[in-house]
Formats: structure tokens, C-alpha cells, sequence
């Protein structure tokens, strides 16, 4: 995988634009931008061969009664298609990943139930669906009957997505997200360091006058 995640990764301008964030490790989401790739890359992989996967990536609500339903495996997302070889002890359910690593295989997920959901869908999708709207989670669904993948946000399906958009969404929701997040705790810092530097400048205004 290393040569197409070197490419991908200057395809989105390397690092360099997510140096300047505050109070944030950059190997960490260097680290988080190459698990991406390795998901991306794999999960076209099985879409290109029509073998069915359901991925499940932890955001920020962490479902560990999710993960606790499957085999425990603490490895790398690069195995995700040994994973899902047809016929394996590992391949129904999800596969679910948390902190960059693939928690837990053969996991089983809450299906959605709505009505206004497709009758074509099968139970990969539903099941995508439904861990999308119990939790922030992210699910990427690949069909084995016609190749095409799907992701699950927020309860919504989005159908049919290409690598590159792939490839976005994931970025957008994952690693900008965590950006800004560690960008609007330091802006919090500041703030409230500000307005401790205030009282205590106004306190020590009061002291002088006072001593006065």
C-alpha cells in the first residue's frame, strides 16, 4: 500500500497544511491520514473482487457495547481485506475501527427500521443505517452484488461514492474534524486566559490604590 498512500497524501498537499494546529500531535494525524488511505484503498479493493464489507469507524461516541458483539483483533486497517475473505469465521458482520486500529471483527449491529428506507437494500446497508444514527460513527458498506460503495452519516445514506470522494468524506469527518476541535479548545484557553490576566490586573490596580 505505501507507494498509493504516498501518492494520495501529496495529492492532498502532504502534512504541511495540518502543521498549524494548535495543541495537537502532528504524528497523529499523520498517522490517521495513512489509516485512511489503507481503509480507502482496501475497500476498493473488495469492491473491485464484489466480496460484501461493512466498516464501522468510531468517532467521537464510543461503541463499545458494538464492539464487545464481535472477535477482538487490535491490528492494522491494512488487513481488512484478509478480513473479509468469503466463507471466513471473520467475514459476516462489522468490522469496527477505533483510534486508527481495527477493534473488533464480526461485530453486530442494530438494523434501521424506517420506512422510508429502500426495500432494495440489504441487510449491510440497514445495519450501516442504523449504527449511523444511534452514534457518530462513520460506516462504509460494500455491496457484493453490484461492487458499488456506500457510506452511512448521521442515519442518511450516501450511495454509489468514488474513491476520491471517498477519500474526502473520511478526511472532512475524521481528521478536519479533530483540527478544529483542538483548535476551538485553544481558542477556549486563550480566552480564559485573557480574562484572567483582566481580574488580575484590575486586582492589582485595586492594591495600588488601596496602598495609596
Amino acid at each position: 500500500f505505501q507507494p498509493e498512500i504516498r501518492r494520495a497524501l501529496e495529492q492532498l498537499g502532504g502534512t504541511n497544511k495540518f502543521s498549524r494546529f494548535f495543541g495537537f500531535d502532528k504524528d497523529i494525524i499523520t498517522k490517521t491520514k495513512e489509516d485512511i488511505y489503507k481503509v480507502v484503498i482496501a475497500v476498493y479493493e473488495l469492491a473491485q473482487k464484489r466480496t460484501g464489507a461493512l466498516i464501522v469507524i468510531e468517532r467521537d461516541i464510543q461503541i463499545k457495547d458494538i464492539i464487545a458483539t464481535g472477535i477482538p483483533l487490535d491490528s492494522s486497517p491494512q488487513l481488512l481485506v484478509n478480513i473479509f475473505v468469503p466463507n471466513t469465521p471473520l467475514h459476516d458482520g462489522a468490522v469496527v475501527i477505533s483510534n486508527n486500529r481495527i477493534a473488533a471483527a464480526a461485530c453486530m449491529l442494530p438494523l434501521a427500521g424506517d420506512q422510508d428506507i429502500a426495500k432494495e437494500l440489504g441487510t449491510r446497508h440497514r445495519a450501516g443505517i442504523g449504527i449511523s444514527k444511534e452514534s457518530d460513527s462513520l460506516a462504509i458498506i460494500v455491496s457484493e452484488e453490484t461492487g458499488k460503495v456506500s457510506v452511512a452519516k448521521d442515519g442518511t445514506l450516501i450511495a454509489d461514492v468514488r474513491e476520491d470522494a471517498l477519500k474526502k468524506i473520511l478526511i472532512s469527518n475524521i481528521v478536519t474534524k479533530r483540527l478544529n476541535e483542538a483548535k476551538a479548545n485553544e481558542e477556549s484557553k486563550k480566552i480564559k486566559e485573557k480574562i484572567k490576566k483582566f481580574f488580575k490586573k484590575k486586582d492589582k490596580t485595586k492594591s495600588e490604590k488601596v496602598a495609596k
